[in-house]
Formats: structure tokens, sequence, C-alpha cells
């Protein structure tokens, strides 16, 4: 039997990576959540031109051979900024996400185990928390802290608690009268070693799932924020910045406006392909062949 083991897992894993390939929106998902990741990566050792150098000689040349996309109002290039500012969407995205999973998942999953008083408690926190969106969350923040990519990131990252918090607790609710739950309870496992063997292991697709769909979601706020002033800093690039930098300058120079713009269509677009995709494969309920 032990040696059946480790050749059934690898059946296993063959199969869904099978299943994976034949899912057009998880691959095409995939391949473009993977080319905006590596060329985000790549910016941290490569640009074609330095985003901080101001080349006011090279003031908004229109897209050619020299500059792909075009330099802005500064003469920066803007292909450089836009790998630029993946990476500093994707980081503040990750992280804000990182928060909601961290803080979200634990109080949903408390909610569910111990019920009653508690958790009417977190719930109602979570629902006040709710209420008051991203932008809003960020325009107090940075009344008192200032605008910054890390007040951007503490901004997004406390209305994503409410979400995973939601959704964990619910997924757990629905777990908690299984048979093999109430077979770990009359064992004589605690609340907490319940949630941990046998709750998370059984909530984590769905939390993949939503993560994916919240990143997505992150991408846009960070955006938002930063078109407000609110989020990435100058001279860093931000899509968002470059969007409101363009604004002005739309009737003769629209490549500043064009490009930020599609990055964030087609790195949206990647990721909630990528999601629907991940659902299809992880969800027993909708995983069906392709």
């Amino acid at each position: 039997m032990n040696i059946d083991a480790p050749h059934e897992e690898r059946e296993t894993w063959r199969d869904f990576i099978a299943k994976a390939l034949r899912n057009r929106s998880f691959v095409i998902g995939m391949v473009i959540t993977i080319t905006i990741v590596a060329m985000a990566l790549l910016s941290f050792v490569w640009t074609p031109y330095d985003v901080t150098k101001l080349e006011i000689v090279n003031r908004l040349k229109k897209p050619g051979t020299t500059f792909i996309f075009g330099t802005d109002h500064f003469g920066r290039d803007m292909f450089s900024m836009i790998m630029v500012g993946a990476r500093n969407s994707i980081a503040v995205a990750f992280v804000a996400v990182g928060i909601g999973l961290v803080i979200g998942v634990p109080l949903g999953t408390l909610a569910a185990a111990k019920k009653g008083w508690l958790e009417e408690i977190l719930m109602r926190f979570n629902d006040l928390v709710f209420a008051f969106p991203a932008l809003l969350s960020a325009v107090m923040i940075t009344a008192i802290f200032g605008p910054g990519a890390i007040n951007a990131i503490i901004a997004i990252g406390i209305f994503n608690i409410p979400v995973f918090a939601r959704i964990s607790r619910s997924a757990a609710m629905a777990l908690w009268p299984r048979e093999y739950v109430m077979a770990a309870r009359v064992a004589g496992k605690s609340a907490t070693r319940i949630t941990i063997e046998h709750i998370l292991p059984n909530i984590a697709n769905l939390l993949i799932v939503q993560a994916t769909i919240q990143f997505s979601l992150g991408i846009l706020a960070e955006a938002g924020l930063s078109y407000v002033g609110l989020g990435t800093q100058p001279p860093m690039p931000s899509w968002g910045r470059m969007l409101f930098e363009a604004q002005t300058m739309m009737s003769f120079a629209p490549h500043m406006a064009l490009f930020p713009g599609i990055a964030i269509i087609i790195t949206v677009l990647g990721l909630n392909l990528l999601g629907d995709g991940l659902r299809d494969l992880l969800d027993p309920k909708l995983r069906r062949e392709r």
C-alpha cells in the first residue's frame, strides 16, 4: 500500500494538469498572469529606460521603433513605466489580499466554530468594516498618515478582511454538521484543532478562488487610489497615476492613456479568467470535463 500511494498521487496530479490544460479560461488566464508577473519581476533588474529620468527633449513621442509605447509629457518611456507600474500594482494587491486572508479567515472560522455572542460580535464588526469601501478607508487613512503605497495597502487590506471572513464563515458552517467533523468532536478534538485539521483543508479551494478574484479587484483599487492621488506617489510609476496624468492630453497624446488602460484591462481579465478556471477545477460541484 505504501508503495502504491506515491503512484496514485502522481496520477492525481497528472489528471488535474490534464484537466487544467483543457480548461480554456484557466490556460488563457494563467498565460496572461504569468506574462504580467514576469514583466513585473523583470523590471527589478532591467527596463528599456530609466523611469525616474526626465528627458524633456523626448516628450510626447509617438509610439515607434525607439519608444514602442511612446513617451509621456516628461519624456519618460511609457513601456518602462508600465513595467514598473505592474510591479507596484501587483505588490500592493498581493499584500492587501494577504492581509485579508491572514486576518479574515481566522475571524470567519472562529465565528463558525464558536457561534453565540462571539459570532455576533465578530460578524457585526465585519459588517461595520465592510460598510467603508477601500477608497473611503484610504481617504481616512491618508488624512491621518498622508498618501502613499503603504496606506493604499492598508486600506485595500482592511476592505478584504470582511470579504474573507464572510466566505470562510459560511463555508465552515456548512462543514460543521458533516459526519467526519462530528466524529472528530466525539473523539475529543477541540474546536481549534478541528478547524485546522478538517475545516480549513476543505475550504482552501474556495479561498484560493476568492483570493484570485480579490487580487484582480486589488489591482483596480490600487489604480483607482493612485488616480486620485492616494496610492503610489511620484516619481514611482503607477498605472492609475499614468491615467490621471494623461487625462488632459488625450487630444494630442492618446497613447499616454491607451497603454496603461490596456495594461489594467488585460491584467484584470487574466486574473478573472484564472479565477473562473480555478473555480471549475477545484469546486466539485462545478468541475466538468472539457
